[in-house]
């Protein structure tokens, strides 16, 4: 008897997010009563600012509780482009921005618009976790580029070049940089764009969702500012999750070529309709409002990455490297690969070093091969300075019985 298949071939080539199955796998042992400190997931610890909180709730009780366009409300829309003019000096017109459901969405929807079967995606790695999955179920093929910590975790304008073949559709990377935390300076985006204005078949995606969260004196830049004339091919993706601390809310939005973003709609209305509308106007109201609260969440996000890439930075056998953005340390693990744990298991990948954490340490990390290079653990510090304090001590003890 035949048996039906509810997996398509494409779908099964693909994984589940890494960093969402190690958190699943924290909130099970706590469930069980152990202590384990989660730096697995890159979310804000903060509650949403009030005054979006209560945006929303006005907007259920306006009766805002219904279906909006897919391209969402005007007044977010219009938001969204006053936010590209007053922090980032772009302009943009209204029908140059798409809305989405998160800006995993947003990702999701450009692969799906412009992927043909084979196309290919050049990715710096390390990479989001996510990238090179929704690439390959879009048919697409990621090319990606190494770029160790040797490398300062960051793509030179000579692998770029490298990489790009005729096949290549995208170049997607993303400053600051989930897992690393780099930063890429104006000219070193300009000397990016050099190589892409030679190859005018090349979009580039510029995920630029961290950009208010800078714990370094190297100041983020947006790409299509770095690169003015490559802004007709550019999709800056953005959103309110990580600033605002809205994780849940699901709202990501983008900019980009009016041909582009019409397309991306186009799908919208076909997928999921429309982003929530009571989210939308908490989004309008946190780009609009007052911006006290980033300013004090990115305060306390330099100080806790001090205080890991210190600590961290002292343990033996960890390579760190100050995080410059976002709320990720990336250490090299190399020294603890091939060691053996106290009960006899050999440590022979970073994916086993975490899991030796998570057990024997009840620190919840998520290995470098998530990411796209090994050896490596992504350390979220987006909790608080005694948890981390904490982390620190129990990983630097279950480090040292490794022999």
């Amino acid at each position: 008897m035949n048996m039906i298949a509810f997996e398509s071939a494409r779908v099964a080539t693909i994984k589940s997010s890494p960093s969402m199955a190690v958190s699943m796998a924290a909130k099970a042992m706590r469930a069980k009563g152990e202590h384990v400190i989660d730096l697995s997931l890159g979310e804000p610890d903060f509650d949403t600012p009030a005054h979006i909180v209560e945006a929303a709730i006005e907007a259920m009780k306006r009766g805002i509780t219904r279906y909006t366009a897919p391209d969402g409300l005007p007044e977010l829309r219009q938001a969204i482009v006053a936010k590209f003019k007053r922090e980032n000096g772009l302009d943009y017109a209204m029908d140059e921005i798409s809305i989405g459901n998160g800006a995993k969405q947003i990702l999701f929807n450009a692969f799906l618009a412009t992927l043909e079967s084979g196309d290919e995606v050049v990715v710096p790695a390390p990479y989001w976790v996510s990238y090179t999955d929704i690439v390959i179920l879009h048919g697409g093929v990621p090319k990606i580029v190494a770029c160790g910590v040797e490398n300062a975790f960051k793509i030179t304008p000579e692998r770029l070049e490298a990489a790009i073949t005729s096949r290549t559709r995208w170049f997607l990377f993303n400053s600051p940089s989930n897992p690393t935390g780099a930063i890429y300076t104006a000219d070193e985006l300009r000397a990016l764009g050099a190589v892409l204005a030679r190859h005018p078949h090349v979009a580039i995606m510029s995920d630029e969702i961290y950009e208010h969260i800078v714990c370094a004196d190297v100041p983020f830049t947006s790409f299509a500012i770095a690169c003015p004339e490559l802004k007709e091919r550019t999709l800056i993706i953005n959103g309110v999750s990580k600033a605002y601390a809205m994780t849940g809310w699901r709202l990501g939005y983008a900019a980009g070529p009016k041909q582009l973003t019409k397309t991306l709609n186009k799908l919208q209305s076909q997928s999921t309709t429309c982003p929530s509308s009571i989210t939308q106007v908490a989004a309008a109201a946190a780009l609009n409002g007052p911006q006290d609260f980033v300013t004090s969440a990115v305060a306390e996000y330099k100080a806790r990455g001090e205080l890991v890439a210190k600590g961290f930075g002292a343990i033996p056998g960890l390579e760190v490297r100050a995080p410059e953005g976002a709320f990720y340390l990336f250490p090299k693990c190399a020294d603890h690969i091939g060691r053996t744990a106290p009960d006899g298991a050999r440590i022979s990948s970073d994916t086993e070093l975490a899991s030796y954490l998570l057990k024997q340490g009840k620190v919840a990390t998520v290995p470098g091969a998530a990411f796209g290079v090994e050896p490596y653990i992504r350390l979220s510090f987006a909790t608080s300075r005694e948890n981390l304090a904490i982390a620190i001590e129990r990983t630097a003890d279950a480090l040292s019985k490794l022999r």
